[in-house]
């Protein structure tokens, strides 16, 4: 952790210092150049007729102005003197600084001198029949950065060893904050960071500790389930038995008696239909049994739904069985409403909530189904005006083979299986489910998935 310091704190200061060099270098190359125009404008003042437009008359100006070049050219731009000997091209008039001179009185322009060799700035005025160009030497911007190079690389190896020593003694003071985080976190402590960089980290272990509370209390639930299996086993056993053994024993007696002769014709069509209904009835036990096993084995991915479309289209699958009841069903679904899972999970949660809403309602009864958004979940309310649950029985409802209906005839149609199926399902997919209820006056169902 100390070297990345060192080292990002070097290469910072280096990008720094680097930059810092490019910027000066820059801003003395421009000062340079305005500092030449703003001479060289002066120095054409000088220029006067009679010096002449020869080659002794520049080499005369050039001299009054300490070596400034000096080049006299006509109107149509081609040289009739410069002040430098060597070969100089006579036709000047696709320069730039001869271009603006003719059309705006004076021009100047920057480049490497093909007469010279070297960078040059010239600056062009025009006189009445004649332009006078006047050029000095510049140093161009990459010359004055290699000539910084000395003093940057001396700042530089300065920096280093400022950077390596300073960051050696100031690492323990920057990571003491850290180091204290750590030391809360394991012993599981509030995190408290009085700095702001720091707050994401003490966010994290904050998180990571509620999830080791949480992980760690999933456990202990865990352990207490595998007793709340445990010590229900017999009594899973003895309530599976005892309905299946009911229709088994009616189907039993009916038939010996059906194998008989002292049946009247409307004796044995009843004991018929009681052997057929009784018989559907321990078929629909299996299925549930089966239905509530499988569960274990939903390893299908999931995806989005469509939980609005898929309430209103199975709440009409309901209306029979609510005519039968004169229950009225009121619906507030909004649009748009999507839950991650699959869509047969969604309805075995609605179907069991309805059904249950259905069986254990009144007479001339109301449903009420809300399906909208607790802030970013998705959320189901089904309520009902009937039975109601006691207080004392609120925490059976969702075992298994548990239902209002104690007797275990069947006729509510219940096999107590239905909410141990919604709560499992809700337990696997990390979905809530409350329960309201008051005995006598209905009860409310809430899943937030």
């Amino acid at each position: 952790m100390r070297q990345r310091i060192i080292w990002i704190t070097a290469l910072l200061t280096f990008a720094a210092l680097l930059f810092f060099s490019f910027l000066s270098s820059w801003v003395y190359y421009q000062s340079s150049v305005d500092d030449a125009q703003s001479y060289l404008r002066t120095y054409a003042n000088f220029y006067d007729e009679s010096i002449g437009t020869d080659a002794e008359g520049a080499a005369y100006f050039s001299e009054m102005l300490d070596g400034v070049r000096v080049t006299f050219l006509d109107l149509d731009g081609q040289v009739l003197a410069d002040s430098d000997a060597g070969e100089i091209e006579a036709d000047h008039s696709d320069r730039e600084e001869v271009i603006e001179a003719l059309s705006s009185g004076e021009g100047f322009a920057v480049r490497s001198s093909d007469t010279l060799g070297c960078k040059m700035l010239y600056y062009c005025r025009r006189f009445d029949d004649l332009l006078v160009r006047l050029a000095v030497y510049i140093s161009s911007f990459w010359l004055i950065f290699a000539q910084n190079l000395p003093a940057l690389l001396c700042v530089l190896l300065i920096d280093l060893v400022l950077c390596v020593i300073g960051c050696y003694f100031a690492t323990d003071y920057i990571l003491k904050p850290v180091k204290q985080l750590a030391q809360q976190a394991q012993q599981g402590e509030k995190l408290e960071c009085r700095y702001s960089e720091l707050q994401p980290i003490a966010d994290v272990l904050d998180e990571r500790n509620r999830k080791i509370e949480k992980d760690m209390a999933r456990i202990e639930h865990e352990k207490e389930v595998a007793l709340q299996a445990k010590q229900s086993k017999d009594e899973l056993v003895a309530n599976v038995t005892h309905e299946m053994n009911t229709p088994l024993t009616s189907i039993k007696g009916f038939a010996e008696l059906l194998a008989g002769d002292s049946l009247t014709e409307e004796q044995r069509k009843r004991a018929i239909a009681i052997i057929r209904a009784q018989s559907e009835r321990l078929s629909g036990l299996i299925s549930a049994v089966l239905r509530y096993s499988e569960l274990d084995d939903d390893t299908g991915p999931s995806y989005d739904v469509d939980f609005s479309t898929l309430i209103r289209e199975t709440v009409k699958t309901f209306e029979p069985a609510m005519a039968e009841k004169d229950i009225t069903l009121r619906t507030d679904i909004a649009e748009g409403v999507k839950v991650y899972s699959t869509y047969d999970r969604l309805l075995v949660v609605f179907n069991n909530l309805m059904s249950n809403a259905i069986r254990y309602n009144k007479v001339g009864g109301e449903i009420a189904v809300t399906l909208g958004h607790r802030g970013e979940y998705a959320e189901l309310i089904v309520a009902d005006t009937g039975v109601g649950i006691a207080e004392a029985d609120m925490s059976k409802v969702f075992s298994r083979f548990y239902t209002v209906d104690k007797s275990h005839n069947g006729k509510g149609g219940g096999y107590g299986l239905g909410l141990a199926v919604v709560r499992k399902l809700c337990d696997r997919a990390g979905w809530t489910i409350e329960l309201k209820s008051e005995l006598g006056k209905g009860t409310s169902f809430t899943v937030v998935f």
